[in-house]
């Protein structure tokens, strides 16, 4: 029950203070609000956060960014990608934009990342390339899956929506050895710009072709352009591109929220380790740590109901809305969505370890603007109705 003492805790709340108030106030007050200065200033500086040599490349979604990874690698139709069953759809719909399909997998039962096993079971002569999915911020089994895409020619394009900052045997998620990681800047994730993602790559070829196609296939950026000192009206087109690029507005306050996302990282796995501590006598399935000397990013903090609760997801879930706490729940597996379920013929007992899941799994909120007492309500909470 909520009052005004009590609050609706919301699942998710960006944590955006007077900075970047101020950020974004600038950049209206400059006169240049699409794609400009702060957007190139956002890249270079995302690219220097990573380090590793990559190149940034700055969009207005995570599925744009893997729509231009897809295409600069040359998935085309009749490829294959890999992904897990266990993500949003935006992962593979992008391979749908191409012409190409999709290859649903399961994922492992404990960490809920892709399961390396079932992506070699799931290898076809079509198959172009393998998309793992970082899953609530806990790096997937990279080694593994770097292994089977050197063993087969594949490329290894990473959805790292849930992966700022990840690290997996102790690198950054993306500077690892793949032809792309696409992040997102999306309103719930650890840094935030609203809408928005960025690619990264070290490929110079495959940099160049999604600057290109991230603004309707001209050769040369609009920017400079439009920034020129002398007369510079002249582009070519020279693909059929898309318009996925980010505004100035947007970089802004990613700009900000970058600054601070050492600090967002510490709040987040304050938040975690306290969850873990006190929610570990309860008859629920915790998330998986990362391994040591790895880090995991705590985008999300997926609970499941062990088979010793006595009450179902649903009931959980409407129970804590009726004390005022909201919950989501990630994801609805992609087989069991009416698109890819018909396409593919897909069925539950294919995926037993990403639809157990499913039916037992509910996300509480952890975000780095909750307080303690924020925090302490939703554990009370879950003590109570969770036995």
């Amino acid at each position: 029950m909520t009052n005004e003492s009590n609050p609706f805790l919301p699942f998710a709340r960006p944590d955006i203070g007077n900075a970047e108030i101020e950020a974004v106030a600038r950049a209206l007050r400059s006169g240049w609000v699409t794609t400009g200065p702060e957007t190139r200033a956002f890249e270079q500086e995302f690219a220097a956060y990573l380090g590793g040599g990559v190149q940034a490349i700055a969009v207005n979604s995570a599925t744009a960014g893997l729509h231009l990874a897809l295409e600069a690698a040359g998935i085309g139709p009749g490829d294959e990608v890999i992904a897990p069953t266990l993500t949003f759809t935006a992962t593979v719909e992008v391979a749908r934009y191409l012409g190409a399909d999709a290859r649903l997998v399961d994922v492992d039962p404990v960490t809920l990342n892709i399961d390396p096993a079932q992506i070699e079971a799931a290898l076809t002569p079509a198959t172009r390339a393998i998309l793992p999915v970082h899953y609530g911020g806990l790096a997937c089994d990279m080694g593994a899956i770097f292994a089977i895409a050197q063993r087969h020619g594949l490329q290894v394009i990473e959805d790292a929506a849930h992966a700022l900052p990840t690290r997996s045997k102790g690198a950054l998620v993306g500077t690892l050895p793949s032809a792309a990681t696409v992040f997102s800047f999306y309103a719930n994730k650890t840094m935030t710009t609203g809408e928005g993602g960025m690619v990264v790559t070290r490929d110079d070829a495959l940099a160049a072709r999604m600057r290109v196609m991230r603004l309707h296939g001209i050769s040369r950026d609009a920017f400079d352009r439009f920034t020129s000192k002398t007369p510079a009206w002249y582009y070519e087109v020279v693909a059929p591109g898309f318009k996925y690029n980010l505004t100035d507005m947007a970089a802004a306050l990613g700009r900000v929220q970058l600054q601070r996302l050492p600090a967002f990282v510490q709040r987040r796995q304050q938040l975690a380790a306290r969850y873990l501590s006190e929610l570990k006598s309860l008859p629920l399935i915790l998330p998986a740590d990362a391994p040591a000397g790895d880090s995991h990013a705590w985008h999300l903090f997926v609970l499941r109901l062990s088979d010793e609760a006595r009450v179902t997801r649903d009931e959980v879930i409407q129970r804590l809305s009726d004390a005022g706490i909201g919950t989501s729940v990630h994801f609805v597996p992609l087989h069991r969505q009416p698109y890819w379920r018909d396409r593919y013929g897909l069925r539950p007992e294919q995926f037993p370890h990403a639809d157990q899941a499913y039916q037992h799994m509910f996300s509480i909120p952890l975000f780095t603007a909750m307080s303690d007492d924020e925090q302490g309500r939703v554990i009370a909470a879950l003590k109570a109705v969770v036995r």
